[in-house]
């Protein structure tokens, strides 16, 4: 009886020091093959394949410990088989999400460092897996989005092209002149450094407004630049249009009551005067 339960406890620490092997050799041959392959292709790349040599090496000393351990073969893949159904019955929103996930990876709509928009979510893409993708938001929150989300949704990947356009409305006074306006706007681009020279910047005019006259003044800048990028030159042209005294109206409200309507008295009171009753009543009167 001691032998028997000597042998059997020794076949189950074999098995575990087959896994924990597995895990060790597996963490090695993953970041080998991860910096063997690190310079001829993308951090996604990288990053898929380290993860198939990772799981693959633990699959195979599961395998042997389990064989160690006394288990048949043909049982565990029966039992694995018939678990794989189970699960597959039970997980289909996961199932979903592992096959979005092998279309993305074919896809390839973005990699690992991009920056993309997902609905209203903007971020960093920090990790691609199996079931979801991660993002870092610009305020550093963490969001996980799965993939079968990625697929149904519209996905905006800011940082594919190494150069983005920007695009400022700027508004100006009706008595103001426009091509003036516009040939300060090309000029201004032209002395901002984060402004590109090529493709070249354009003005347009893009609406006849409530209040002025709408151009677009657009122009392009290195992808990461673009916050800063918006910034400096939205403070640039405000002090451009003061220096030149070209004026930036904003909106204003007249009250008209009509030739046919009664005009009626506005009065201006201070937090210490008391209204005036008997002008208003007299006025009413009147």
């Amino acid at each position: 009886m001691l032998g028997w339960i000597s042998t059997d406890l020794g076949q189950w620490l074999n098995a575990a020091f087959l896994v924990g092997l597995g895990l060790v050799l597996a963490s090695l041959a993953a970041r080998s093959v991860s910096r063997l392959i690190g310079d001829r292709t993308s951090r996604h790349h990288s990053a898929v394949v380290r993860r198939l040599v990772f799981y693959g090496v633990v699959l195979l000393f599961v395998v042997a410990a389990l064989r160690e351990a006394g288990f048949s073969l043909d049982v565990v893949l029966g039992a694995a088989g018939i678990l794989t159904v189970a699960l597959g019955f039970a997980s289909q929103t996961s199932a979903s999400n592992i096959i979005s996930g092998l279309f993305l990876l074919m896809e390839k709509p973005f990699e690992i460092g991009d920056v993309i928009e997902v609905d209203a979510t903007t971020g960093e893409v920090v990790a691609i897996d199996l079931l979801s993708v991660k993002l870092r938001t610009p305020d550093n929150l963490f969001v996980r989005i799965p993939n079968e989300t990625l697929i149904k949704t519209r996905v905006v990947n800011r940082s594919r092209f190494p150069i983005r356009r920007l695009d400022l409305t700027v508004g100006i006074a009706y008595a103001e002149d426009v091509e003036r306006v516009e040939t300060l706007l090309l000029k201004l681009a032209e002395e901002e450094p984060v402004c590109l020279e090529e493709p070249k910047p354009f003005v347009l005019v893009t609406a006849f407004g409530p209040s002025s006259v709408d151009v677009q003044f657009s122009f392009w800048v290195p992808k990461d630049k673009v916050l800063d990028g918006r910034s400096s030159i939205m403070v640039a042209i405000k002090k451009m249009l003061d220096r030149e005294g070209i004026e930036i109206p904003f909106p204003h409200t007249s009250i008209y009551a009509g030739s046919h309507s009664e005009p009626f008295r506005v009065q201006l009171l201070s937090p210490d005067t008391k209204p005036n009753k008997e002008i208003l009543d007299v006025d009413k009167e009147g």
